[in-house]
């Protein structure tokens, strides 16, 4: 059944407009098991993650406290005690350090967090063999952490440095590099939501930190929204202006909007949520996947291109401005930025905002639309059993529900909807790639959600290639973690690859032994129900009989609420007894799901046979009688 259900979105320029997006739906909903990590002695109000690259250690901050995590082992190893310092009266506010950033910082561990209002940092230099772990109170964390857990903030480390944002501003804050903050005038109101570092290898002084955030509105008009999403550029070796001008502030700060929307329609996602940035060799062929929201409750998702991105940078004219633009052009990455021309710094001040805005990969309307209030993205790149690698997007809700959504060639094509034993809202995820994990916290606990769970996708080569998930293949006896030399078709979704498959040899088939089920008895004028399982919501069901075909109509329900594909007879006819079939169609497999034998009672199947021989012989003797003559 194949299930493409239209959100209507209306929205209101000068008229209604109503405008169909195609919503697409899961193929299979899974109830997964997660593995438990670490279960917290008390509810958590705000978790962050922390895994440095490569190591099996991962680093989860609560409530006056650090958790470090084995994963290999999937144990507690250790855990550091972060309490609120500086004579708060506890009486009046509460005592509560909330950890909000980890960073692996130079020869430690950095460590920030609320700290009952007046934000606090530590270095924490982990335990190694024997030796215990050492907590050093190291700094006021004012402009690192927010005073307040519910504000967001963002850390990113660089080559030693550390670039930190709260409410207000983005800035490098500690390392080796001097202190630079952004201009007052630059941001209105910014909510800040991620940070990437790109580096060019073949140029490392062009490298830039790109900042992803959303801030006020200033339009006025009712029909506005009140959020706009941007990103924004710095260069990594600005170290401010000359002490006339700019110093100590951005000297190649830029700023673009990120468009999302049904272009032509003037219908946007302006509520950026989440973003992931999916680094290449190529920086150019880096591509930034963004998670977004609207003011009537949907989500998409929205794929840039970063050497598009960074074409609008060095490109595009500058809003506001009305001369011609200096030289050398504004926000370029120069060795010593204390000797950028006046002129050229005077447009950065005043004039800092692209006048072209920044378009998807997917230019006509967003990669991926849907009525479910996404709150986090992850994308992993999975490598088929032909060596060929796809792109397979993990979207959290805020009921413990996560969908494993394929990259088809700019079509999403969502695998499953994975329903977590533990529907809470997830509060941060992070995956682990080469283990083929995804990390999900939760208000009580550290969960781990193995993407290769192949099992529920069926006990057949059809069943398994028709997943479409690249974590998975058939290895001949069952439907298990892609390997080399198993049967994937990750691209088609047909069962062609699978042996002795085909629409006519499978149809052919008789249902599996439990599918069959039994002979029903049944007098006449009794009312009965056939149900048949939906293994695949984007399969379509009928049901058959006698060379006569219904349509299944439990399968136009909601996947949400669909267990069953029912059949009514309200009440039983002659022409109701016999074989019933369910049968299921997806791309060109075409399988008989269950069957049904409709018997009358015995004294109706006696009358029955008699009136059948009676009207044998006499079309017997109309044929002689027609012959004769």
């Amino acid at each position: 059944m194949r299930r493409e259900v239209i959100l209507t979105l209306f929205f209101s320029w000068t008229t209604h407009l109503t405008i169909g997006v195609l919503v697409f739906t899961p193929r299979l909903i899974q109830d997964v098991a997660i593995g438990n990590l670490l279960r917290y002695t008390q509810i958590q109000k705000h978790t962050v993650f922390f895994h440095p690259e490569g190591s099996d250690d991962l680093y989860v901050g609560g409530t006056n406290i650090v958790y470090r995590i084995d994963l290999e082992q999937s144990h507690l190893v250790e855990n550091y005690s972060l309490t609120p310092t500086g004579g708060q009266n506890c009486e009046v506010i509460p005592c509560e350090n909330i950890i909000t950033v980890i960073e692996q910082f130079q020869d430690s561990l950095f460590i920030c967090g609320t700290n009952a209002y007046m934000p606090l940092c530590w270095k924490v230099y982990p335990r190694v063999g024997n030796d215990s772990s050492r907590v050093m109170k190291n700094r006021e964390g004012i402009g690192i952490s927010p005073p307040v857990y519910s504000q967001k903030s963002l850390s990113l480390t660089v080559e030693g440095d550390l670039y930190a944002a709260t409410n207000l501003q983005f800035r490098r804050t500690l390392g080796n590099r001097i202190s630079v903050s952004m201009h007052d005038k630059w941001l209105t109101e910014p909510t800040f939501v991620s940070a990437s570092w790109i580096r060019r290898r073949e140029d490392p002084d062009q490298e830039k930190i790109y900042i992803f955030f959303r801030e006020k509105n200033l339009d006025s008009n009712p029909d506005a929204d009140p959020w706009i999403s941007r990103i924004a550029q710095i260069c990594k070796v600005d170290e401010g202006g000359p002490k006339r001008f700019l110093q100590s502030i951005w000297t190649s700060f830029l700023k673009a909007r990120l468009a999302c929307g049904i272009r032509g329609e003037s219908l946007f996602f302006n509520r950026l949520q989440d973003v992931f940035v999916q680094h290449a060799d190529d920086w150019r062929a880096s591509q930034v996947y963004t998670l977004f929201t609207s003011s009537w409750n949907a989500s998409a998702v929205c794929v840039y291109s970063l050497d598009e991105i960074e074409a609008v940078f060095t490109k595009s004219s500058f809003r506001g401005l009305n001369k011609e633009i200096p030289n050398p052009r504004p926000g370029v990455c120069v060795t010593n930025s204390k000797e950028i021309p006046v002129d050229t710094l005077k447009v950065v001040r005043e004039n800092p905002e692209m006048s072209d805005w920044i378009w998807p990969l997917h230019r006509q309307a967003p990669f991926y639309v849907s009525d479910t209030p996404y709150t986090r993205i992850t994308v992993d790149t999975v490598t088929d059993v032909d060596g060929r690698p796809h792109n397979v997007l993990l979207l959290a809700t805020d009921k413990g529900i996560i969908h494993k959504i394929l990259e088809d060639n700019f079509t999403p094509f969502i695998i499953s909807e994975m329903r977590l034993h533990h529907p809470a809202p997830v509060q941060s995820m992070k995956l682990i790639s080469k283990k083929g994990k995804l990390l999900v916290g939760f208000r009580d606990q550290v969960a781990q959600l193995d993407l290769g769970s192949c099992r529920d996708y069926g006990t057949s080569c059809a069943d398994c290639v028709l997943a479409r998930d690249p974590y998975c293949a058939w290895s001949g006896s069952g439907c298990a973690p892609a390997v080399l030399g198993a049967i994937q078709n990750i691209d088609g979704g047909t069962v062609d690859v699978c042996p002795q498959s085909g629409t006519d040899q499978q149809r052919n088939r008789p249902p599996s032994p439990e599918l069959l089920g039994v002979s029903h008895v049944l007098p006449m004028g009794v009312a009965f129900y056939m149900s048949c399982p939906v293994r695949s919501y984007h399969a379509s069901y009928t049901w058959e009989h006698e060379g006569q075909s219904s349509p299944c109509v439990a399968a136009q329900r909601e996947p949400q609420t669909q267990e069953d594909c029912l059949q009514l007879i309200p009440a039983v006819r002659a022409k109701h007894y016999g074989t019933h079939e369910c049968v299921s169609v997806e791309q060109n497999y075409t399988r008989v799901l269950k069957s049904y034998r409709l018997l009358p009672p015995i004294e109706n199947r006696a009358r029955r046979a008699w009136w059948s021989s009676v009207t044998t012989s006499l079309s017997g003797l109309a044929l002689v009688s027609i012959l004769c003559h």
